[in-house]
């Protein structure tokens, strides 16, 4: 604790957790809130179940294979031994009718006597047979004889019977045991998603971390927003889905999950926080959704984790303790601190909020810097005059008559700007003024002066003919007459 308090400041707390790791909760006194239901679970599953299928529950028997494999083990493992179990009983029974019909049973101890099959008498030997038949063991004990035509027959259709019957089911059990959502088991989330500020921005954060050495080839982050929100024509929407960007715009979604990682998406005025503030979350109902995908290295299967924030598992204020440090000759990984906030100093008010409030402090910052990028531009125009003139072929300027001309071009161009800008800086009327034929700049210079040293003056002619009679009259006085002395004396001062 002193060691981060070094590190970090006095301004950070650390948030702990429990022994297990599994225990993690805010140091808060107010009390939580009632847990809600969730549409994805923390290990990824999702709470829906489908209902009143009718006659659809036919399209999961038209994919019988995938049906097996989504099937949960206790059911596959019985659909597995009952199936055996149910062909091997076939199996031997049709070869006890067949030693039955031709009368094998009785003359089983006949020498001079050929059967279908020899040393079948009963029915435990015929399934003995079967046995040995499928599973090519051959004892060499009990085999078909020439003598039979339907065993021949029947020995043909065992074989591709069984053929069809291993390669579906163990085919399916390979299968569920490789799926590849058992790798996702190894993949980490944060318990907890915060939201702090991050290279200047309000962002929101939580940490994905990979258990296992082996890599996840072209992995890629996705999440998903779900809020309940009704539209402008009435229409509700219990499980609006609203895109988060996590850096899709500049590829950062796609990740190189070696060691934890902090996935960030920005809240500005495209995100669907722009106006979630700390007091608003409060209030909110909504559940961040988190999808990673990405191709298990081993197998070449495409393997998805997922996992969800609720919001009551989002941490105003907080960051995440750091996980990685550096040791002889490698990175350690402490995942003791995968799941560790400490708090940060963060403003309570949303991105709107700052956003307003740094217009109202600021309103005049926009005209001055667009004045400022003008004149630059202008000067820049200028400065590239100069340079097509001094690129003016000799020939070219001999024509002319005047090689010195781009020279005088640029000094007339540089006075008519100079006018501009000295004109654009006047007032309206001055503008006017100036626009006049036969004004000279002498006379302009004393009309400016003598407006300037009377502002008071022109702005009260400037007034409807009723607001000067009640200022006084039109002579050019000042507002004074029908003021209280108080305000008199403080206008007085003002002007003095």
């Amino acid at each position: 604790m002193s060691a981060l308090r070094r590190k970090f400041g006095d301004d950070y707390q650390v948030v702990t957790t429990s022994s297990s790791g599994s225990g993690f909760h805010q140091q808060q006194g107010s009390a939580h809130k009632k847990k809600r239901q969730r549409f994805v679970d923390k290990n990824g599953r999702c709470n829906v179940q489908h209902g009143n299928l009718g006659s659809e529950t036919s399209r999961y028997l038209s994919d019988l294979f995938t049906t097996l494999v989504d099937l949960k083990w206790r059911w596959n493992l019985f659909i597995f031994i009952l199936t055996y179990t149910v062909a091997w009983l076939f199996m031997a029974s049709m070869w006890w009718v067949i030693a039955y019909i031709r009368g094998d049973l009785n003359k089983a101890h006949d020498e001079k006597y050929t059967p279908c099959v020899a040393n079948v008498y009963n029915f435990p030997s015929a399934f003995l047979f079967f046995i040995e038949t499928e599973a090519t063991i051959g004892y060499g004990y009990r085999y078909i004889t020439d003598k039979c035509p339907e065993g021949i027959i029947l020995f043909l259709f065992q074989s591709i019977l069984g053929s069809i019957v291993d390669a579906f089911l163990i085919g399916c059990m390979f299968i569920k045991m490789s799926q590849p959502k058992k790798r996702a088991e190894t993949l980490m989330f944060s318990e907890h998603a915060v939201i702090s500020m991050r290279d200047g921005k309000l962002t929101l954060m939580f940490r994905v971390g990979n258990l296992r050495n082996s890599h996840m080839v072209s992995a890629q982050i996705r999440c998903k927003l779900l809020k309940s929100r009704q539209t402008p024509e009435g229409e509700f929407l219990p499980l609006d889905q609203l895109e988060l960007d996590v850096g899709f715009s500049t590829g950062a979604d796609q990740l190189f999950l070696v060691s934890p990682l902090t996935i960030c998406h920005v809240i500005d005025s495209k995100s669907p926080f722009y106006d979630l503030s700390q007091r608003s979350m409060q209030t909110e109902q909504f559940e961040i959704v988190v999808i990673l995908e990405g191709i298990v290295e081993t197998t070449g299967m495409t393997c998805q984790a997922r996992t969800s924030y609720t919001e009551d598992e989002v941490l105003w204020g907080h960051r995440f303790f750091p996980v990685i440090s550096l040791e002889e000759g490698f990175f350690k990984v402490d995942y003791s601190q995968f799941h560790a906030t400490f708090e940060v100093p963060t403003p309570p008010y949303s991105v709107k909020e700052q956003e307003e409030m740094l217009l109202m402090s600021s309103p005049l910052i926009a005209p001055a810097v667009g004045n400022s990028k003008e004149r630059n531009n202008s000067i820049e125009c200028l400065d590239g005059l100069d340079d097509i003139g001094t690129k003016i072929p000799s020939k070219l300027q001999k024509m002319t008559g005047r090689e010195d001309f781009p020279k005088k071009l640029l000094r007339m161009s540089s006075t008519t700007s100079e006018k501009a800008y000295s004109m654009g800086d006047l007032p309206m009327k001055l503008q006017r003024i100036s626009s006049v034929p036969g004004n000279s700049e002498e006379k302009l210079i004393s009309k400016t002066t003598k407006m300037l040293s009377d502002p008071m003056s022109q702005s009260i002619s400037d007034l409807p003919p009723k607001l000067q009679r009640l200022s006084g009259g039109g002579g050019g006085g000042r507002m004074d007459g029908n003021l209280p002395p108080k305000l008199r004396k403080m206008n007085s001062d003002r002007f003095t």
